[in-house]
């Protein structure tokens, strides 16, 4: 962590929506849950999704030309923990989980509130997560509006399937 005083206690008052990041490449599909991501530009939209260099999902999204990006309600737990406690490393995630091919080939969860497809325009190195600058292709957003995001804090009790080293 950075020896700057402060910093940790600032990062401990956020609490970002998490999503759900999908790639397929090469015959491969993979996930993982997120929280470092948002919009990046207005005009043109832009999105930018960091992926951990440790796991499956940053491996596969080397090689994709397209990453969707899928949102996560409140009551949807069980979701976000089956993305981010497991590591496709180990096992194949999609194998009990209902998902349709999308745009690009994209893979789409299929009990997402939603979701966008975004062609990988650039990456970043950003210590031991990689940036994946995405433009939008094609987007479905909540269809409710009493919809709330799964945040942070509502995932605190699940444990990383690619814990970062170190830590």
């Amino acid at each position: 962590m950075s020896g700057v005083s402060g910093m940790q206690e600032f990062l401990d008052g956020l609490d970002c929506p998490m999503y759900v990041v999908t790639a397929a490449a090469g015959g491969q599909r993979a996930g993982c849950l997120v929280g470092f991501a948002s919009q990046c530009s207005i005009e043109p939209v832009r999105f930018m999704v960091w992926l951990s260099t440790a796991n499956r999902t940053y491996r596969v999204a080397c090689s994709a030309d397209v990453l969707a990006v899928h949102l996560l309600g409140r009551a949807q737990h069980g979701l976000a923990a089956h993305f981010g406690g497991l590591t496709g490393d180990e096992v194949d995630k999609f194998a009990d989980i209902a998902w349709h091919e999308g745009p690009a080939g994209a893979v789409l969860l299929d009990d997402a509130p939603g979701w966008f497809v975004g062609r990988v325009e650039g990456r970043t190195d950003g210590g031991d997560h990689v940036g994946f600058l995405l433009a939008p292709l094609e987007a479905t957003g909540p269809r409710s509006s009493g919809w709330k995001p799964f945040r942070l804090s509502d995932g605190l009790d699940i444990e990383a399937g690619h814990p970062v080293s170190g830590t």
